[in-house]
């Protein structure tokens, strides 16, 4: 339910608070009151596109608060819990817009996108124009409608869903008839492309060890020379070696150490050098060793070098790459494989067609169900609306299947007894399209999840007592639990029914031009009925006539 609507500088509107009730509304007023300026600002907040000109002129901003209670709309409090939006019962929509054309929308105070509010707004308000009644003439309108009344939106949703992805199979194998001789191709070169990798045998690890391997044995000869030279002069015959040097050293702190006890240090201290120049030794012979490859060895290193580096040059890949490469390539044989196998490609089409043509089904079943009933309570209302003995039919063509089932809607009308059902569009003329659109929302309205509705002057071209019978069913759909109506009108009869009745008006302040709204009392609204009535020059009659449409 919408509970308070808060409006400041919005085109000619100031500064403006209003808070609402449950039931049925109106909001009356002189032509160019500003009376739609409300449903415009809700609109923004409901994620309308917005433009600098609707900012009040001399001002930085406008600035539009929506405040509505979802304690009984699921819907809304799901999807509010899932952006992590919830916070209590109450929901909040702000809209900003600035003169210089920016604009702001905010969700319980956290700033969100305009497409999240447009999501909220379907859940939470449906608004209906003047332009509702032309949107009747439209299939893709009448189609909803019906879908909206046989509860039948997620079948449709999966209809869809189905269609398309038999289309998008059906599109495929086309192709593949088409270019099947370049898909086969295109598989071979793939496939000796995956030959060719897998004799590589190639990891990333391997080949940064194999390289390692090939500097070193290409810096062979002169590193065997250098290790030899550094193990002769660690140890050698000639008494110059590193070895026969410490013995010396050894054996003359030996003797010092029994001259002087802190000798002993220093002795101990060349046993901890002789024991590493030990160690030295055994390290060096084992790393030359190691580097002495032989011939077969040597081989195979250089080949693996050669054969690796003209793969990479071969299909311009880096060797970095080369591994993610290899299954971006098995992925496309894979999908290649199963795309050239013509008859799994066929099994899956024929699959896609038969789950599409079930949901399909199940689709036309619940719309011809509740085709019989929908028409049966428009006819109702027509002959309600001064249709008498009209007929209403929602009719279900076959055709194509496409994205929205088998069968197109078709909304027929016989306008008097006796008369052959037509489309709508070739027989309402804007007086009756008005009754009719009435009767249609009327009809389906219980069937919607939408807790707020919003007619702006759909009652244009009725008058006399079908006016008044507007007026009751309109009345009935505020009296629908969970419901709020809301409807602008310029007819006393629609007026009179109301349970609350606002009142906008035009003021002078400070030499402007400012749009104003008062919530009536039982004398005011009196005047506004007898205003609506008799015009400028109320006369006693005239209140007394506005009295007994007041009851």
């Amino acid at each position: 339910m919408l509970e308070n609507l808060t409006i400041k500088d919005f085109i000619i509107v100031d500064e403006l608070e209003v808070n609402l009730s449950p039931g049925f509304s109106v909001l009356t007023g002189e032509t160019g009151a500003g009376k739609s300026i409300l449903i415009d600002a809700l609109s923004l907040c409901l994620g309308q596109r917005s433009d600098p000109a609707l900012v009040r002129k001399n001002k930085d901003k406008a600035d539009i608060v929506a405040t509505f209670n979802i304690e009984k709309n699921d819907a809304v409090k799901n999807w509010l819990q899932e952006k992590e939006l919830f916070h209590d019962n109450l929901l909040i929509l702000r809209r900003v817009i600035h003169a210089d054309g920016k604009s702001k929308a905010f969700i319980n105070g956290i700033p969100s996108i305009l497409s999240d509010l447009k999501l909220l707004g379907e859940l939470l308000v449906d608004i209906y124009s003047q332009n509702f009644h032309y949107s009747l003439l439209k299939s893709n309108a009448q189609r909803d409608i019906l879908d909206n009344f046989a509860h039948a939106q997620l079948f449709a949703k999966e209809v869809e869903e189905k269609f398309h992805t038999w289309r998008q199979l059906f599109l495929e194998h086309e192709k593949f008839l088409k270019n099947q001789a370049s898909y086969l191709s295109e598989l071979e070169e793939l496939e000796q492309k995956d030959k060719e990798y897998q004799a590589l045998d190639f990891s990333i690890e391997d080949w940064q060890k194999i390289q390692a391997q090939h500097k070193m044995i290409s810096n062979s000869t002169e590193l065997v020379q250098g290790i030899k030279e550094a193990i002769n002069i660690i140890d050698n015959d000639d008494g110059l070696s590193l070895r026969h040097q410490l013995n010396l050293l050894k054996s003359s702190l030996s003797f010092l150490s029994k001259l002087d006890e802190k000798m002993q240090e220093k002795l101990n201290l060349i046993d901890s050098i002789s024991i590493d120049l030990i160690e030295l030794e055994k390290d060096l012979g084992h790393h030359l060793h190691i580097i002495d490859i032989n011939d077969n060895d040597k081989n195979l290193i250089e080949n693996k070098i050669k054969n690796t580096f003209d793969f990479l040059r071969k299909y311009h890949v880096s060797a970095d790459q080369l591994e993610e490469q290899h299954e971006t390539w098995q992925k496309r044989i894979i999908f290649l494989r199963s795309l050239t196998n013509e008859s799994t490609l066929e099994s899956s089409l024929n699959d896609a067609k038969s789950e599409f043509d079930a949901a399909a089904k199940v689709l036309s079943e619940k719309r011809n169900e509740a085709a019989m009933k929908l028409s049966q309570q428009i006819s109702a209302r027509l002959n309600s609306l001064s249709f008498e003995g009209a007929k209403f039919e929602v009719k279900l063509n076959p055709s194509e299947s496409s994205s929205y089932g088998n069968e197109k809607v078709e909304f027929l009308i016989a306008t008097y007894k006796g008369a052959d059902l037509r489309p709508i569009s070739k027989v309402a003329s804007g007086g009756e399209l008005s009754r009719i659109s009435l009767a249609i929302r009327v009809s389906s309205i219980n069937d919607s999840d939408v807790p707020v509705m919003i007619f702006d002057e759909v009652d244009v071209g009725i008058g006399g007592g079908v006016a008044e019978t507007i007026g009751l069913l309109l009345k009935s759909l505020g009296h629908v639990q969970n419901k709020q109506v809301f409807v602008i009108t310029h007819l006393p009869q629609v007026a009179a029914q109301s349970t609350n009745h606002f009142k906008v008006s035009k003021i002078t302040k400070n030499d402007e031009t400012l749009s104003q709204i008062v919530l009536l009392n039982e004398d005011s609204r009196l005047e506004e009925v007898a205003r609506m009535l008799g015009g400028l020059a109320i006369s006693e009659k005239t209140r007394a006539h506005a009295k007994e449409l007041l009851g």
